[in-house]
């Protein structure tokens, strides 16, 4: 198979996260262990995933080989893929825009984003830089809140011809006018919001679901999440977290048997704890009436390391992005958005967008 080209915009710990484990998951002895939803994706295995360009505004990042990038300051996620090669490619200044928060510039020393002396480059050195690499999908990891830093990469990722996996909740693919660009240019598009592996959307998800399937009239819920690492430092600024906040909303209304009202649920950042790192915990709480109309509530506690927990989803998105770069289909990819995405184009349960992916990945 031909090598899947990509390019990464934003160098923190998902991207990290997700350059290690392409690596890990590149020794065949690997394959046995669990981790990754595919091994094998429309004929495609995590090897066949090669990073050609990177992008970052951080002077620790900025110049230096992505197989060292990755592991820089502010990153604090595990590490359980130390020894990477050098991989020949070395992060590039970006645009800063509204890529970081005013307090982030600010805050300890360890977390200070520190931009690089380097001039920000200009679209067209940025379509330039995706062309000589040949980068076929872009991803974007930038900081939640990033608006006119996402659609700046949004545009360049048009005129360079490349695909847009857009990670984060800044609304690209779920929005009908950029939707309609990338289909008029027949260039794919998934997102918006990567859903982790097992985070506390999926299961705040599945949980409500259930409730909906048994009977149980889910009356109040929220979703309380905490972490130490710096997206959680970056969501203290609560102007950025409108759209997210939407997200990760709407992904559990979309499958409660009646909507709730706003006051009966909150669903989203709580605090930054710094001396959790990348560990995210989440607290869920749901209310609601069983059989007779009797009361019940249940509450859960997850603990995860936040950055890997996401890495194996992207795995995915890329190799589904490539199988639609094959095909020649452009445009909101609606199936892989609606399982792998808080946000998609298109809300489905989980159970009904697994069944659409493994039919978009068969080809039917």
């Amino acid at each position: 198979m031909q090598k899947i080209k990509v390019a990464l915009i934003g160098i923190g710990n998902c991207a990290g996260a997700l350059v290690q484990g392409i690596h890990f998951y590149r020794d065949q002895n690997n394959r046995a262990i669990v981790g990754l939803m595919h091994w094998e994706l429309g004929g495609y295995t995590p090897a066949d995933i090669e990073i050609v360009a990177a992008v970052d505004i951080d002077k620790r990042k900025v110049g230096t080989d992505v197989s060292k990038a990755i592991f820089a300051e502010p990153n604090c996620t595990t590490v359980f893929c130390p020894d990477l090669p050098p991989m020949g490619v070395n992060v590039r200044m970006g645009r800063i825009l509204d890529g970081v928060a005013a307090h982030m510039q600010t805050y300890e020393d360890k977390f200070t984003f520190r931009p690089a002396p380097a001039p920000e480059p200009d679209k067209a050195q940025i379509v330039q830089l995706l062309i000589d690499s040949g980068a076929e999908i872009m991803l974007n990891y930038l900081p939640v809140g990033s608006e006119d830093a996402t659609r700046f990469y949004a545009e360049c990722a048009l005129d360079a011809g490349v695909a847009l996996v857009n990670n984060i909740p800044v609304f690209i693919a779920s929005d009908p006018a950029w939707a309609q660009r990338f289909a008029e240019k027949n260039i794919p598009i998934i997102g918006d919001d990567i859903k982790s592996q097992l985070g506390a959307t999926i299961i705040h998800r599945t949980l409500t679901d259930l409730f909906n399937k048994r009977g149980v009239r889910l009356e109040r819920t929220y979703q309380l999440n905490t972490g130490g690492n710096t997206d959680f430092l970056n969501m203290l600024d609560q102007t950025r977290l409108a759209s997210k906040k939407q997200s990760k909303t709407e992904a559990v209304q979309a499958v409660t048997a009646h909507r709730l009202q706003d006051e009966n649920i909150h669903v989203g950042p709580s605090d930054y704890v710094a001396w959790q790192k990348d560990n995210k915990v989440c607290f869920i709480r749901m209310e609601g009436k069983l059989f007779g109309n009797v009361p019940m509530n249940l509450e859960m506690r997850l603990s995860v390391e936040d950055s890997p927990n996401s890495a194996g989803v992207a795995i995915d998105l890329i190799r589904c992005a490539r199988l639609a770069l094959d095909r020649g289909q452009g445009g909101p990819l609606i199936a892989p958005s609606a399982y792998f995405c808080k946000h998609p184009p298109r809300q489905f349960t989980d159970d009904e967008a697994f069944a659409m992916t493994e039919a978009f990945i068969r080809g039917k």
